[in-house]
């Protein structure tokens, strides 16, 4: 243990000092869409996990999985993965690279970061770039102390969480390279035992009319507005969503809640017509859907389908030149109870990264979306959980940001959980009878 304090002294030392590499990260965009910036990214990731002894290996998801129509998804989908075994167990560290856009309405630059006293603000901050900040400050400071680890890291840069159609973490673990346990950042700096989280489908919804001189105008017989026929279609979706955020779910809500966990249909984006000289002949809907686990994904995509259908046809029958499509263009599938032995140490490990009691943690899921509903598909069931979000951090919102002070105890927590010295007999790989040790468990 006196190597653990020494190393967790060397983190407060040298935090600091890792504000440079966060600028760096902050600068490079990997928003998504179109998710244009995952080679840069993987080539800054290359440079800062070199020194520290990893061998990498870049694994490129095939565009057939991904693609989409228009700009939704662009650019190679490369994800990196940092190894260096020993024999012992291995444990993933994983990170989503992308950012959702930058909104409107950031009073800082987004792509570059902005210290002010103890926060930094930029895309990407919280959701997830300050993780990879943490992580970093722990191996290096395991390296400097000469520090004995109880796993081999196994670092996970990967792509298109934020929506993605085919998230790199499902392609890496449906080649069978995930090893061991995952802990995964896309969480908060909280004492919070996961429960799992709803899933997401993201519906493209494209109506086709014809362009002609804005001078003619509609009644010419020569143009069809895509605008204005899509209306039926924004109508019914608007009708629809009161019905769906009806629909409740049993996962555990949030503290912060005010009631339990809903359904959610939005119209996320909607966009057409380039110039007024122009009747528009393309009109662009997207459709978020956030579907609870007791949902099931087909029902939930027929029941928008249907309603656009209908909603569409008389307009069609009129026009016959309008034509509707959709497409599904993003999918992370619910994820479930994910605990399983290693959660136990890894809560006492955040509680001596933050300072947590034992009594302070709850139960609770999410109607935010991970891309581990995927990996468990594949069998691997247990995730382990953590990050850097809380409600003030304006996640997904203009003028995200986080603070070296949770930097500093979300490295430390990580440094705990991958010491050997720490909490040996929670390490269940110690155990010759090892068993899983539940939540519930843990929290009586």
């Amino acid at each position: 243990m006196n190597s653990l304090d020494g190393a967790m002294a060397w983190i407060e030392r040298a935090a600091e000092g890792a504000v440079a590499d966060f600028a760096r990260m902050i600068a490079i965009d990997t928003s998504f869409p179109p998710g244009a910036g995952y080679d840069a990214f993987a080539d800054l990731m290359d440079e800062l996990i070199a020194p520290l002894g990893f061998r990498s290996q870049r694994v490129v998801v095939p565009e057939a999985l991904w693609a989409a129509p228009g700009n939704w998804a662009k650019g190679r989908r490369t994800n990196l993965i940092g190894e260096r075994e020993t024999g012992k167990p291995v444990l993933g560290l994983y990170f989503h690279v992308d950012t959702v856009p930058a909104a409107p309405g950031w009073t800082r630059d987004p792509l570059a970061l902005t210290r002010e006293g103890d926060r930094l603000y930029g895309l990407g901050a919280a959701d997830m770039k300050g993780t990879i900040v943490a992580v970093l400050l722990a191996l290096r400071a395991a390296q400097a102390s000469g520090l004995d680890l109880a796993y081999d890291p196994m670092l996970l840069f990967c792509t298109d969480e934020e929506g993605g159609l085919y998230p790199g973490v499902r392609y890496l673990a449906e080649l069978g390279l995930l090893k061991g346990h995952v802990l995964n950042f896309n969480g908060s700096a909280a004492p919070r035992i996961w429960a799992g989280c709803f899933g997401l489908f993201n519906l493209l919804v494209r109506i086709h009319g014809h362009t002609v001189h804005a001078g003619e105008g509609n009644n010419s017989g020569a143009g069809v507005n895509a605008i204005e026929a899509a209306l039926p279609a924004l109508q019914a979706l608007a009708a629809l969503k009161p019905t769906v955020a009806a629909r409740t779910s049993a996962l555990p809500a949030p503290p912060t809640a005010n009631g339990p966990l809903t359904a959610r249909l939005d119209i996320a984006a909607a966009n057409g017509g380039t110039a007024g000289g122009q009747v528009p002949s393309l009109f662009e809907i997207l459709v978020s859907r956030r579907y609870a686990p007791e949902e099931r994904f087909e029902d939930a995509y027929a029941e928008i389908t249907d309603a656009i259908a209908a909603a569409m046809a008389p307009v069609k029958a009129a026009s016959p030149s309008v034509q509707v499509e959709t497409h599904l263009v993003g999918h992370l599938a619910p994820t479930s109870d994910p605990t399983g032995p290693h959660w136990l140490r890894w809560q006492a490990a955040l509680s001596t990264g933050f300072g947590y009691r034992p009594e302070e943690f709850r139960a609770w899921g999410a109607s935010s979306c991970s891309d581990f509903g995927w990996v468990q598909r594949t069998g691997m069931q247990e995730v382990l959980l953590t990050g850097l979000g809380r409600p003030d951090r304006h996640i997904h919102s203009p003028d995200e940001h986080t603070t070296l002070t949770d930097i500093v105890a979300l490295a430390k927590s990580v440094l705990a959980y991958l010491a050997a010295g720490f909490a040996p007999d929670l390490i269940p790989e110690n155990a010759a009878d090892a068993s899983p040790t539940t939540q519930k468990e843990f929290v009586r």
